[in-house]
Order: structure tokens, then sequence, then C-alpha cells
């Protein structure tokens, strides 16, 4: 199916006039610092089908006479398409907004034909734009909206559906070469009920509950220092010990970062991170290969660390390469068995950091001769 970019005109391809916000005339006619070069790098470069979608008051009444708007929006649009920047479609609504007309942004009446889902992908589409009526017309159209404006919504549903919020065309083209990467399982046994979702792409936030503290503070560590937003809800049979809880969550983390990474194009694919903690020193290396494999050299004298027990840290760590599907190789020293398990995973995240990091200019390259991982 094909995602669609609703493109705004002005204020986002081109600067609208702060008087009378008409661009009639070509002395009038400026396009926005990196606009063309970025949007011919998403033209060449990406799936999306590029729309233009623009308001334009009262044109062709004696508001806006259309012999003032053709010469400035047809020089534009040659200019675009000079730089290889083609437009399935141009949407014109004339009408002024007082008529409430049902073609006039943010309604979708010239869109109509978008809403065939057997054609037309909008869950995966964006609408750019710099009024708060474009990121309304995403939410009408059931896309995700890229912001270019000042005024900074109130209302949670418009704040919500912003997925981008900048006026860098730098930025949008990254935003949309580079989405973001998420994985989310549910694992529900007769043992434990388990809800993970991990963005790798995320800012490092966190909402953990698996009903250990410790681990949810080991697991808060993992998405600090990695830069991944994590969630994750465990339901467990914490009555009969934390064995369970321990081993299923790893297991479903691991399968959650898989899912995650996809096909693995563009990845560093190795990590491999020294951390110093206070007296401890952790060593951390991970290849997501494809393959797992653990080693694991890390001893404990203490029975527990709050309510984790530290037999349980090897487990944890050995279930998370089983479904990640990837090496992971451990060294630890410390005095402070505390310090020394949370040097191993802050060590760890930042491995995985490194090596699930991407760049666009990497991104149909597979990190493998052997052609898969």
């Amino acid at each position: 199916m094909k995602k669609i970019l609703f493109i705004d005109r002005d204020g986002t391809i081109i600067a609208e006039p702060p008087i009378d916000f008409q661009v009639d005339s070509l002395e009038k006619l400026a396009f926005l610092p990196k606009a063309i070069s970025n949007l011919r790098k998403i033209a060449e470069e990406s799936d999306f089908e590029l729309v233009m979608v623009t308001n334009q008051d009262g044109l062709g009444t004696d508001s806006f006479p259309e012999n003032t708007f053709w010469p400035a929006h047809n020089k534009m649009m040659e200019t675009l398409t000079n730089e290889n920047i083609h437009f399935a479609e141009v949407h014109i609504d004339r009408t002024f907004e007082h008529e409430n007309a049902p073609t006039r942004k943010p309604r979708t009446g010239m869109l109509e034909k978008y809403f065939d889902t057997s054609v037309y992908d909008l869950k995966n589409s964006f609408v750019l734009g710099d009024r708060l009526t474009d990121v309304q017309l995403a939410i009408n159209l059931g896309a995700k909206a890229i912001y270019l404006g000042d005024n900074k919504p109130e209302d949670q549903q418009l704040a919500d559906a912003i997925a981008l919020d900048s006026k860098d065309w730098d930025e949008i083209y990254q935003f949309l070469r580079l989405p973001e990467r998420i994985g989310s399982i549910e694992r529900i046994t007769k043992e434990t009920q388990i809800w993970v979702t991990v963005n790798l792409d995320g800012k490092g936030k966190s909402n953990i509950d698996t009903g250990l503290g410790f681990f949810d503070h080991m697991l808060d560590q993992l998405a600090k220092h990695s830069g991944a937003d994590l969630t994750i809800k465990v339901n467990g049979d914490l009555h009969i010990d934390e064995h369970h809880t321990i081993e299923d969550t790893a297991l479903a983390l691991g399968e959650a970062y898989l899912k995650a990474l996809g096909d693995k194009k563009g990845i560093t694919r190795y990590g491999f991170y020294l951390l110093p903690m206070d007296e401890a020193l952790v060593h951390a290396a991970i290849d997501f290969s494809g393959r797992n494999w653990m080693v694991w050299d890390a001893k404990f004298s203490r029975e527990k660390i709050g309510e984790m027990p530290t037999e349980m840290f090897f487990h944890f760590f050995k279930s998370f390469t089983d479904t990640a599907k990837c090496n992971l190789n451990i060294k630890a020293e410390a005095d402070n068995e505390h310090h020394k398990i949370e040097a191993i995973f802050k060590a760890f995240a930042k491995a995985i950091k490194m090596a699930t990091k991407r760049e666009i200019k990497d991104l149909d390259i597979l990190p493998s001769t052997k052609g898969v991982l």
C-alpha cells in the first residue's frame, strides 16, 4: 500500500507573507531554508508519495485574483520539478474559513480517495504543515503529523498526533528516513503475564512494573542508558518465587528487541563498553548476530540484592540472548555487589545503544558477509 506525505504549501515549503498571507507575485516567492534539498532526498530515497494540500482563501475572487496566484505557484512547481520533486496530486481549496466548506482543511472533502485502505496506508502516512489545522487534518485522516508551526497545541489529542515538532527540514528528512523501531510482545503463560514494548529510537523513558523493586531499578537503567523507551508490565507468580518473573521478562524483552530490529539493515550490529562505577569495572560486548551465545564472568557472594536472587542475574542475560538472538559477553569486577550488578546493566545498555545505532547512508546495508542476520 502507498504511504502519503500530505504537504502544506505556504509556511511549509515556501514562506508565508506575514501581512496578507498571499503569495500573489514572484517577488513574494521564497522557499524555506533547506526545503528543496530535503524534499528531493525524500522524493528520491523514500517510498512516500507526495501530495500537496493547501488552503488559498478566496482564490478566484476579487480578494485573490487567479492571475496573481498562478505565476508564483507555477514557478514554485517548476522549480521543484526541476529538482526531481514530483507531486502525485495538488489539492487546492479556494474557500474562505467562514464558509466551513467540506473541502477546506482540516476537513477531508478533497481527499476522500485516500481512505481506500486497499491502496493507501494512512496509518503510516504523515501530514506536514505549520498550522494546527494541519495536525487536525492528520487526525481526521488517521495519519500522524509533522508540525512546523509556532503555536503549541493545548488540546491533548492534537499534541498526541504530532510525531515530530520541528521547523528544520534536515530533522524532518532524518525523521522520515529513520522511522522509530518499536517492538511489542505479549507473553502469557500459566506462570506469568507479561507485556513489553521497546522503542529503540526513544528518549530513555521507562515505565516498569515487575513486582520486584530492584529488578525494576535495573530495567530503568537499561532504558536510561541505552536511550530506548521501555514499558514492561508483569503479573508473575511471586507467591512461589522470583524465578519465572525474571526469566520470562528476559525472554519477552529479548523478543521485543529482535522484533524492533527488523531486518537489521543499517545497524552497527556490534556494541562494546567499558564502564566504571565507583570501585566496579564492567566490560560488556554484544553482537546482534542472529545467533545466541552467552559468556559470563561475574561472581556474587550475596544471596539476594533487594528481592532479586543473585543467581538470577546470569539467567536473565542468558534468557535475553536466547530470544534476542545475540552474543553477549560480560565481565565484572567489584567489591560492592550492588555496584557490580548496576554497572553490568549500565554497560549492557551502553553496548546495546552502540550496536543498534543506525546511519542513513547505511540503511540498505546489512552488516554481514553472509547476507543474513
